[in-house]
């Protein structure tokens, strides 16, 4: 196995390994001593479902988060620089998409170190295949807006863009604002706007539909607690 910076996928909930990720993952993981987390405790609980007899104490484990300096980021790389492979694990899905797994990746590109993305699910990918929008030119924008009017203005705009640029728009809340965000695009979006809502993602009660917003008014499911993204199309 070459030694590189690994960027291994996670599951998206609670759903099996063998459902979502190739057997190849196991066998990079089992072979790294290093890894870049965003939080240790999930870390740790996503390798012990990897594989249940892995030597945990054995591993080291490096944080990434928004306080996390580039300077220390820099630090966390020595092992690489020194030979030994690395891995990179996100909260959920992919590291570096919509992730601040990209931060220590770009660092790595700088120094000329080997980086290696392996194979797993992503909830905006997978999005975008089960809507039936457009899959050649989108755009993700991560949360809109909290204040109501900033909102609504990002939505007009996130809507005009799906007319004039032919581009589909995705971005997610917060689960316990779900309503509040489908509520907002309801009435804030033309009635003839096709919105996807696609949710739980590769785990049971899994929802993907898309209607237009006409179509959508008063058809709305239970949405609260459900990890959500939400795409807008012409």
């Amino acid at each position: 196995m070459d030694a590189a910076l690994y960027l291994i996928p996670v599951t998206l909930g609670d759903t099996s390994v063998e459902k979502v990720l190739p057997s190849y993952n196991k066998e990079v993981i089992l072979n790294i001593r290093h890894f870049i987390v965003e939080d240790v405790r999930s870390a740790r609980r996503f390798l012990k479902k990897i594989e249940r007899d892995i030597d945990i104490d054995a591993l080291t484990f490096y944080t990434l988060n928004e306080h996390t300096s580039p300077e220390v980021l820099s630090d966390y790389l020595k092992p690489l620089i020194d030979g030994e492979s690395m891995g990179v694990l996100s909260e959920a899905g992919c590291p570096a998409i919509a992730d601040p797994g990209a931060d220590v990746v770009a660092i790595a590109q700088r120094k000329g170190l080997k980086v290696i993305p392996l194979v797993g699910p992503s909830s905006i990918v997978l999005a975008i295949m089960g809507s039936g929008f457009n899959g050649q030119s989108f755009a993700f924008h991560g949360y809109l807006p909290v204040d109501s009017g900033e909102r609504a203005k990002k939505l007009k705009m996130l809507e005009q863009r799906a007319y004039t640029e032919k581009q589909t728009q995705l971005f997610i809340e917060t689960p316990y604002r779900n309503h509040k965000m489908v509520e907002d695009i309801l009435q804030r979006c033309r009635p003839q706007t096709r919105l996807c809502i696609a949710a739980n993602l590769t785990c049971e009660g899994e929802y993907i539909k898309t209607g237009t917003i006409k179509e959508w008014q008063d058809h709305v499911p239970d949405l609260s607690k459900l990890p959500c993204i939400f795409l807008l199309s012409q």
